[in-house]
């Protein structure tokens, strides 16, 4: 795993961060519609197929679980800490940031790099429970602090990636076939998913001023991404590998969680919900810049200090 160059799919992916900025600079395009339409489009589908491919088992089932009880628990824990510290707005989209990381449209693709198959299996279902906190618990905390409890509620229920996994699922579990047709069409969905989700933090970057920037907002969000998940991620592959045998494969799914950028989503849900947009995606970039220096970094680091190096 740590043997692979990674600077150039990572700097790839910086390439579309830029490629969104400049679209908004000369073309003056908005990025609203397009988090719309990933949100709304372009994330359910690439997901459902995903997780029909994957073949969903118990235990696949059961990372899924585990990792939106970790999310919701850390925006739950950081959303009181973060409300004494910064104006409700801030402190609810600090929180929402807490939960998640850029695990799909960055982390997916160096998944398939680094992972054996079953690991991308694993590594999807992982995903599938950080993005199923950001769609429901992460975006009801993120939409208080703007809505009220029914209208969050209400946003909630509308979004049709909670119908999509549901719809994964009763196909898995019924044995039913999805037409090969179909299957691929939606093959093009998981391309547009990691361009268009990076190119709208350019996008967003590209209306920002200096004025924007709060260094405040951007260290607690650097330090809640780059200093408590990969502790929190290395911590949980110890403890479970001195419980039983953890397989190493599962392992390194783990590590590669815990180092992954700021969630791209932040910059998404901060636009749909018109909360700091331009707060969210100054820190959701800057993290992103440093991410091809720090994860071959803290990969090696961590696998050697668990013993998988």
């Amino acid at each position: 795993m740590d043997h692979i160059d990674l600077q150039q799919p990572l700097w790839m992916l910086i390439t579309f961060v830029a490629l969104g900025a400049l679209c908004a600079r000369r073309l003056a395009i908005d990025p609203r519609p397009i988090a719309t339409l990933l949100i709304y489009v372009i994330a359910p589908l690439t997901f459902f197929r995903g997780l029909v491919l994957g073949e969903p088992s118990l235990s696949d089932l059961g990372l899924t679980l585990g990792l939106f009880s970790l999310a919701s628990s850390i925006c739950l824990l950081v959303r009181p800490l973060a409300a004494k510290f910064f104006p409700p707005q801030e402190a609810a989209l600090l929180a929402f940031s807490s939960g998640t990381g850029n695990t799909g449209y960055f982390g997916l693709p160096v998944a398939m790099l680094l992972l054996p198959p079953e690991g991308v299996t694993q590594y999807l279902f992982c995903l599938l429970g950080i993005t199923l906190y950001e769609f429901t618990l992460g975006f009801y905390v993120s939409a208080r602090g703007q809505f009220s409890m029914r209208q969050s509620l209400v946003k909630i229920v509308r979004l049709p990636l909670i119908y999509a996994f549901l719809a994964a699922l009763l196909v898995g579990t019924l044995g039913l076939e999805v037409p090969g047709a179909v299957m691929e069409g939606l093959d093009y969905f998981k391309y547009s998913y990691t361009v268009l989700g990076m190119m709208i933090i350019g996008m967003t970057l590209g209306g920002v001023s200096l004025r924007e920037i709060d260094p405040r907002f951007i260290l607690a969000a650097t330090g809640l991404r780059f200093v408590m998940w990969p502790l929190l991620s290395l911590g949980s592959v110890m403890l479970l590998g001195s419980l039983f045998a953890l397989d190493p494969v599962l392992a390194q799914v783990l590590l590669l969680l815990g180092v992954v950028p700021m969630a791209a989503n932040v910059v998404v849900l901060a636009i749909e919900l018109n909360i700091q947009p331009a707060k969210g995606a100054i820190a959701v970039m800057l993290t992103t810049l440093a991410a091809p220096l720090i994860i071959p970094l803290y990969l090696s680091w961590m696998l050697a200090i668990s013993g998988l190096g």
